[in-house]
């Protein structure tokens, strides 16, 4: 692996951007993750018992689980009691040296901690303030809950299972958390931009519900973008139950003949003639309403050849193929080696870790690791110096917070 610790490295090109990010699990801290990773100075103000996602295992100590580590690096961690005013005044403070504050709790529980809008901005006129709601503040789900699989179930995303598989279900994975963390650093940047640009602070809100509601319309819309409606919602091709991974010879793989040309070299390299002229299949548009019956051809087909062959006969004629890869897999794929997308670093804790570079580039910066994922309260004393706090101050806030006990954190934190 490559050794993705780089002190040479230059500053991202977020470099002098301060955010207090009050966020925990992973739809907040994705978001963060981005930005830290752009170069932003990342202060993750944590509670006593700290994020609750720090505790999920395996981990090799305490605290440090292996999903902690990847989300929260470039961040420092700042843990203080906000019950206590004391830890309030300090946390005021950091406020009026950040560009942002970001945070992911409810919009009734994020007033009564006394970190409004209105009150952040009376700290730091031209902050950015975004709150990273499950729903929308100004809605009767405002106050709800919101957990992925509650969005999946809202947003119509379960419901698309049903086409392939006879009823509801979950995607195994979190979705909803990471499109809706794509979402927030996109208006964070969005509001830095527009302030660079001679504008002012202003609050920024970004429910998840909603946003994942619009992110599985784009393609779904189709007739129900009319008034009065041609048809109902829903795009064909994509929920054809025969749109899946074919099973091969000795394996399966993704093989999606697109375009004209692509179909007519599949029915040529598989001996299927007599579809090279049939009306059901071209153009695109007519394929499109008929496309149940190619995709059957495909799974028909793709035992008689290996995985291999297809991906090396789609690659000559440029067939989109790649063969189905499983997570531990990717490591080892040739393509990713070759980007080198997968790295090693050595955390000072917790040891030899596995990394992942950011997925974008910029020709005038390097990514970089700049700090490992941070320990409970690792930066504490370090950034409330910065804030001005003088050492009496720290001591107070520092020596009288509790150890946490992982064994009575909650799997997850509500937002």
């Amino acid at each position: 692996m490559l050794d993705h610790s780089a002190e040479t490295k230059k500053a991202g090109p977020l470099a002098g951007v301060r955010i207090v990010d009050l966020t925990s699990v992973i739809m907040g801290p994705s978001a963060t993750h981005i930005l830290a990773d752009l170069g932003a100075d990342v202060i993750k103000i944590e509670t006593p018992e700290g994020d609750s996602f720090r505790h999920y295992r395996p981990a090799r100590n305490a605290g440090m689980g292996g999903n902690f580590l990847h989300l929260n690096r470039n961040k420092r961690s700042v843990r203080l009691d906000l019950k206590r005013p004391e830890a309030r005044a300090a946390l005021d403070r950091l406020i009026v040296t950040a560009d942002v504050f970001v945070h992911s709790m409810r919009p009734d529980a994020i007033l009564r901690l006394g970190y409004g809008y209105e009150r952040v901005r009376a700290l730091k006129p031209e902050i950015i303030f975004c709150g990273a709601y499950g729903f929308g503040a100004d809605g009767p789900y405002a106050h709800k809950a919101a957990y992925d699989d509650l969005i999946q179930a809202g947003s119509g995303l379960a419901a698309l299972q049903t086409a392939a598989t006879g009823e509801p279900g979950y995607l195994p994975t979190v979705l909803c958390d990471k499109i809706a963390g794509q979402a927030i650093a996109c208006a964070i940047l969005a509001a830095l931009y527009e302030r660079r640009a001679g504008g002012v602070g202003q609050a920024v809100e970004v429910p998840m519900f909603e946003t994942m509601v619009e992110f599985n319309f784009v393609e779904h819309m189709v007739g129900y973008a009319f008034e009065p409606p041609l048809g109902p919602p829903g795009f064909n091709r994509v929920l054809s139950p025969k749109r899946k991974p074919y099973r091969t010879q000795d394996g399966y793989a993704c093989i999606l003949p697109y375009s004209d040309r692509n179909w007519r070299d599949f029915f040529i390299h598989t001996g299927r003639l007599e579809f090279v002229d049939d009306p059901r299949f071209t153009p695109l548009a007519v394929r499109v309403e008929n496309i149940e019956v190619l995709y059957a051809l495909v799974e028909e087909e793709a035992p008689r050849r290996t995985t291999a062959a297809w991906v090396t006969f789609c690659d000559s004629v440029s067939i989109p193929c790649m063969p189905v890869l499983g997570l531990e897999e990717l490591p080892d794929d040739a393509h990713l080696k070759a980007v080198g997308f997968f790295g090693a670093a050595e955390h000072p804790s917790e040891g030899r870790y596995r990394t992942m570079r950011r997925p974008v580039s910029f020709s005038g910066s390097d990514f970089a690791i700049r700090r490992h994922a941070p320990r409970l309260g690792e930066h504490t004393a370090e950034v409330l110096a910065e804030a001005g706090l003088d050492p009496a101050e720290i001591a107070a806030l520092t020596g009288a917070a509790a150890p946490p006990d992982p064994s009575t954190q909650s799997e997850e934190t509500a937002r």
